[in-house]
Order: C-alpha cells, then sequence, then structure tokens
C-alpha cells in the first residue's frame, strides 16, 4: 500500500496537522510518522509529504521561496482533504521543515492562516554558528507554538531557544527531551531510549493539538 502521508479520518475532525520534513530526510522521517500514528489515535487527520526536492531525488533542499509555497500546497491539500477552513490547521514539522511552515505563517504580505505552530527541533542557528540566527520572522507570529527539543540540540541550547522565543507574540510552550540531541536521540545514561523520545515527543505533539480553542 502507498504512503501518500494522510493518517487519520477524512471527515468530521475540527481540527488537522501539517507536518513538514527535516533538511536530510523525508517524509518518512520516524519523527513524523509516530506523531502522525498518535494524532490518529486521537482520530486527528494528519498530512506528511515530501518537498520537491526530495520529490526530484535530490539531495540539497530546494530555495525558500520553492519551500514555501510547497508548504502553501501542501496545506491547501490537507485542508481540501478534510474539509476543513485554512485556520482549523495546525502547521509545523522537523527542523528545517517546521521552520519553512513558521516563515509561512509570519508571512507579513500574505501569512497562511493557522491554529498553530509545531516545531520540533527548531533550527535556531547553524551547530557552532550561534550568530547565524534564524528569527527574523519571530515577531510575527501570532498564533499559539509548541517547541519540542532536546537538551542536548547543537542547533539550539534551551536558554538560547527560549530567550529568543520571546520575541513570537503568540502564546509558547516548550517539550524539552532530556539529553536529546537534534535528531530527539538521547544519551544512553538518561535511561530514555530514542523510541521513549520519540514517544514523549508526540504525546506533547497531540496535548497541545487537543488544547487549542
Amino acid at each position: 500500500m502507498t504512503d501518500d502521508g494522510f493518517r487519520g479520518p477524512q471527515r468530521g475532525a475540527d481540527r488537522a496537522v501539517l507536518l513538514a520534513h527535516g533538511a536530510g530526510a523525508d517524509m518518512r522521517a520516524a519523527a513524523l510518522t509516530v506523531v502522525a500514528d498518535a494524532l490518529a489515535g486521537e482520530r486527528i487527520p494528519s498530512l506528511r509529504f515530501d518537498f520537491p526536492y526530495r520529490q526530484a531525488g535530490r539531495r540539497a533542499p530546494d530555495r525558500p521561496p520553492v519551500l514555501l509555497a510547497a508548504v502553501r500546497e501542501a496545506a491547501a491539500d490537507i485542508a481540501r482533504r478534510t474539509k476543513l477552513p485554512p485556520e482549523r490547521l495546525v502547521l509545523g514539522g522537523r527542523s528545517m521543515g517546521g521552520r519553512i511552515c513558521s516563515m509561512a505563517v509570519a508571512d507579513d504580505a500574505d501569512p497562511l492562516p493557522a491554529l498553530g505552530l509545531v516545531l520540533l527541533g527548531y533550527p535556531l542557528h547553524p551547530p557552532g554558528k550561534p550568530e547565524r540566527l534564524r528569527v527574523e520572522h519571530f515577531p510575527s507570529i501570532v498564533v499559539p507554538v509548541l517547541f519540542v527539543s532536546g537538551t542536548r540540540d547543537a542547533f539550539a541550547a534551551p536558554d538560547e531557544l527560549e530567550r529568543h522565543a520571546e520575541q513570537i507574540k503568540g502564546p509558547v510552550r516548550f517539550w524539552w527531551l532530556e539529553t536529546a540531541d537534534h535528531g530527539f536521540k538521547p544519551l544512553k545514561a538518561s535511561g530514555l531510549t530514542p523510541a521513549a523520545a520519540l514517544a514523549a515527543a508526540a504525546e506533547a505533539v497531540v496535548g497541545f493539538v487537543q488544547s487549542l480553542d
């Protein structure tokens, strides 16, 4: 059976979730499929999708305008499938995918409607380059935001992420995965397995999505 990225009921839900993949992955990434399965268990539909470069079999991500256009197209797709208005969609995903969704929602000229944002491993800056921040659009985000990140994430230390997220005008929540890195892999000494970390991340996402008005 072909996986087209859609999980959960196509009708009857009052919200749905769009999940975009990270730069080095695709829509089958474990973090996205575990979250999608958890959402489906609560009868919340979700859609994972591949950016154009992945569809073409390339490894290097497309330029931002292409990525942003793909997010808008995917949002329109899940709205059509679920018969929900755009403002009932929660947008987000892993690393680059979450960032692109947040940029689309924060677009001053044509903001993409959203019920909220789910940012899994937000790439605040490249590893070792804290001066190259990716926060220019944060002040234009007015919807609720959930950040799910590992406490050892080289792309965003907890104190960095919390400090810069203060620029966001919408309500912000954080869910920290203790000792986990950018890929949500925890240290063995923590006693937390990678599967348990992913399950915890999925639980956080489900709770956040359910809490939105």
